[in-house]
């Protein structure tokens, strides 16, 4: 259902619901139980609720801060490793150049097929929570395949061949580190200390009287509005791969990766020349 929700509605009007909302829900709340209890706006119990309302709002402050900073930092860690793995995949392609074209040829169609399966294939899965090893797994043992088959003969050929091949591990190990991190997703004690703590913090101030209901208004509203925006900040953070504020693709359509996706590349299984997913989406035939 989260999921759902960051696929399909843009991060303001994710904002504005859960904000707003939040915030609907305090001066709701605030204004019904002052009616309900008029006793309230003289602050009789002003002094025990404050000094309850000042250390619940400290301990939440606290894990609602921890867990927005190890969100944001594993944001950070994804982009890292996504931006890594296609830097490896465009080293392989220009390590390529050194080899005979044959092999070559190979190599570029298949390091075309698998940035193409990362993109088209790989990258839904992940935007759903679905990702899948088996997605990419053939098109990157093709990229071992070719190298494996192939024995360098002059001195410089052993070079890049040698970079080469370290660079295809690199990209495994960081493909494998994309998919664990497209899984991974806060945990059901964290959520529950996030999300249940605002159901305790924000009903706590509409115990806290003041002679002018405005003032009152005002203070349940401001303190349901830095919850709310705080909640959606665990809420569009907790999946790096969905959402507006999700790790992009891009890095696999940069730099040496672009001519990839401006040209046909054979396809290493059977040989033949095989459209991108640009000319794909073209009307008319492809080049």
């Amino acid at each position: 259902m989260l999921l759902w929700l960051l696929n399909h509605f843009s991060t303001f009007t994710l904002a504005v619901v859960t904000v707003g909302g939040t915030v609907v829900v305090a001066v709701a709340g605030s204004v019904l139980l002052r009616r309900r209890y008029p006793s309230l706006a003289r602050g009789e119990h002003n002094d025990m609720v404050g000094v309850t309302l000042g250390m619940f709002g400290a301990i939440y402050g606290i894990i609602l801060a921890f867990v927005i900073v190890t969100l944001w930092t594993q944001l950070e860690s994804t982009q890292t490793v996504v931006a890594t793995e296609a830097t490896d995949v465009s080293l392989i392609a220009r390590d390529a150049a050194a080899f005979p074209p044959p092999v070559r040829a190979r190599l570029d169609a298949a390091l075309g097929d698998y940035v193409h399966a990362v993109v088209e294939q790989q990258w839904p899965r992940m935007r759903a929570g679905q990702p899948s090893y088996d997605a990419t797994a053939g098109r990157l043992q093709s990229v071992y395949d070719v190298l494996q088959t192939y024995e360098p003969k002059a001195t410089r050929e052993q070079v890049f061949y040698e970079q080469a091949v370290d660079h295809v591990n690199d990209v495994a190990s960081q493909r494998r580190a994309r998919l664990t991190m497209a899984e991974q997703q806060l945990p059901p004690l964290l959520q529950v200390l996030a999300f249940g703590g605002a159901t305790v913090l924000i009903p706590l101030t509409f115990l806290y009287g003041m002679r002018k209901l405005r003032i009152q208004i005002l203070f349940a509203a401001s303190v349901a509005a830095l919850i709310g925006f705080s909640l959606l900040l665990v809420f569009v953070l907790d999946r790096p791969f969905a959402g507006e504020l999700s790790v992009s693709p891009a890095p696999y359509r940069q730099g040496a990766l672009a001519p990839y996706w401006t040209k046909s590349v054979p396809s290493s299984a059977s040989g033949r020349a095989e459209p991108t997913a640009t000319c794909r989406r073209q009307a008319g035939p492809c080049p």
